[in-house]
């Protein structure tokens, strides 16, 4: 990894206070929703993406929603500490995702699907994994911030931006300008940020499963599934849905619940 990304990683601001709670109330046994829904209630901003996320077709919710309890009811804690977590730390990373030829606002959607994707893929097979892999899946990408932030200092965004454009693999393209891959990247931000060695490496990982630890390779797996339906350049075209699915099947992964995942996606998109 270049040494002027080790230096913005390095620097990064701590958390908000809010999400470190949110944190906390998860991991607390003897935690409820009630302790959740007041933490959430004093910051706005998540209060806002809460509401505007449970409110979106991609997770499948029967009523609108309009009230915090409502939301972290039907989501869950685990979930709605995602979500939380996911866009304040868009928010602290100043997002420009230019090099990659979306806004912002698109960057926050296609993490989104991804989260939920593996999340409802997941479901059908193992409720607590499904989880484990939306948190991981709904922030997998993180990297790309800093990635995007590197080539933009460095004036190759032109370049940078007619490969990814064109690219089926992102990972190569992002290694050739910055020495480092989105999940590289994504790792040493949330090693910085002192999470889990376990959800650390499930994203270290999701670009050769095949090297993760045996415990953690089924949810590395999943998320290099995950990434190759969505990918950031043409998330859920054909051919991206084409590769996911084998990548799935080639690794023994339950292909009937994904190709239904996906079918539901698709109908909710168009």
């Amino acid at each position: 990894m270049k040494s002027s990304m080790i230096n913005s990683i390095k620097s990064l601001p701590p958390l908000p206070k809010t999400v470190i709670d949110m944190q906390r109330i998860c991991n607390d046994p003897n935690s409820s929703i009630s302790d959740l829904v007041k933490t959430v209630e004093k910051d706005p901003m998540i209060v806002a993406n809460l509401i505007k996320a449970a409110n979106s077709p991609l997770y499948g919710l029967r009523r609108e929603i309009v009230s915090v309890s409502q939301a972290v009811s039907l989501f869950g804690m685990s979930m709605t500490r995602s979500i939380g977590l996911g866009n304040s730390v868009r928010k602290l990373l100043n997002v420009d995702m230019e090099p990659y030829g979306i806004s912002s606002d698109r960057f926050a959607e296609i993490s989104s699907m991804q989260g939920s994707l593996a999340y409802r893929w997941y479901l059908q097979i193992d409720r607590a994994k499904a989880d484990k892999l939306f948190l991981a899946a709904f922030l997998q990408e993180t990297g790309k911030i800093v990635i995007a932030s590197e080539i933009i200092q460095e004036d190759l965004t032109t370049n940078f931006k007619s490969e990814i454009d064109m690219a089926i693999d992102i990972a190569r393209v992002e290694r050739s300008y910055a020495e480092s891959t989105t999940a590289e990247v994504t790792a040493a931000i949330f090693t910085h940020w002192n999470f889990d060695r376990e959800f650390v490496q499930m994203i270290e990982y999701s670009d050769t499963p095949e090297q993760a630890p045996e415990e953690l390779r089924e949810f590395s797996t999943v998320l290099h599934v995950i990434k190759n339906l969505i990918p950031i350049n043409a998330p859920l075209s054909e051919r991206s849905v084409t590769q996911g699915l084998k990548i799935a099947e080639v690794a023994g992964l339950n292909v009937v619940a994904l190709q239904n995942t996906v079918n539901e996606f698709l109908d909710k998109l168009m």
